[in-house]
């Protein structure tokens, strides 16, 4: 693919876990959502190095708590996985609430050097202005590093335990950034399925950033039959696109990886083939990542 060899491409979102989490969360995916392909349930170092491999520069390393406990060992292996690989950014995760959070994030933020922190609204049954959320966000703006939230309304699930839309909507996001106007936000999926209506928080709140995870790809929307197809596919990718276009500046290309049902620089084609300004596709494509997580 020309892109990876003229540009720099920074992958802003992908997965990494243990062997016994991913091993979980398959099949989670196996039975609440979309199967992942059998030849991308690999093991974290083979992730990194699958898409290293393949020409992308650096790897932005997320993980996520759904238990009290988890994630000061979440974040140790992940800072341990960027000790042996340079290229690999890691990220932290807290599960807001839990005893001894703020040295948990201590931690991660200082000695580990994480360069992030993922909450996933859905898994953690949190809304992006719940108040448990205030540290995470205080402790980030503290070590200026971004808060990557899953906090759109998509793909919702009450295999989640708690009613997605109803957490995630685009107010609560505002009253989010409102409250922290110092805490860089990352939204994955580009707002999900209220994706105009958090786009249009870009103009009051220049902390927001969104993601392309999934949402360039021709899968989404996912609902109870499944995949969208045709008509509703190509609705959704057309919007997507049309919010890429308008704000070049904010977007960080990010994939998903390796928790896919399709393959993996499906939307790397879709951006390569937009007709997107060289300095824009740039910008997607690893400067706005490359400013968000101080990587050089």
């Amino acid at each position: 693919m020309d892109t990876l060899r003229t540009m720099r491409v920074i992958d802003a979102h992908v997965h990494a876990f243990p062997p016994r989490v991913f091993e979980a969360i398959w099949r989670w995916f196996d039975r609440h959502a979309w199967p992942v392909q059998a030849h991308y349930r690999l093991q974290a170092r083979e992730v990194v190095r699958h898409l290293l491999d393949a020409g992308v520069d650096r790897v932005v390393a997320l993980h996520y708590a759904h238990l009290p406990g988890m994630a000061a060992a979440l974040n140790r292996f992940v800072a341990d996985l960027a000790a042996e690989e340079p290229r690999v950014v890691p990220c932290a995760t807290v599960l807001p609430g839990e005893p001894g959070a703020g040295a948990i994030l201590d931690e991660a933020l200082g000695p580990l050097r994480c360069r992030g922190v993922k909450i996933h609204c859905h898994v953690q049954c949190v809304a992006p202005d719940d108040p448990r959320l205030d540290d995470v966000y205080a402790a980030a703006a503290a070590h200026g590093v971004p808060v990557v939230i899953h906090a759109g309304d998509a793909p919702a699930s009450p295999a989640y335990g708690c009613d997605v839309q109803a957490l995630c909507t685009p107010r609560a996001l505002a009253r989010a950034l409102a409250r922290h106007r110092r805490t860089q936000l990352v939204v994955p999926h580009l707002g999900a399925e209220r994706m105009e209506e958090v786009a249009a928080l870009l103009g009051d709140h220049e902390n927001l950033h969104l993601d392309t995870t999934m949402a360039l790809a021709g899968f989404f929307p996912v609902g109870p039959g499944g995949k969208a197809q045709g008509d509703e596919a190509q609705r959704w990718l057309d919007r997507a696109l049309a919010l890429v276009r308008a704000h070049p500046d904010r977007i960080l290309y990010g994939t998903d990886f390796p928790n896919l049902p399709y393959a993996w620089d499906t939307e790397l084609r879709t951006l390569e083939a937009a007709g997107l300004e060289p300095a824009a596709l740039r910008a997607i494509l690893g400067g706005n990542a490359a400013r968000l997580f101080r990587i050089d």
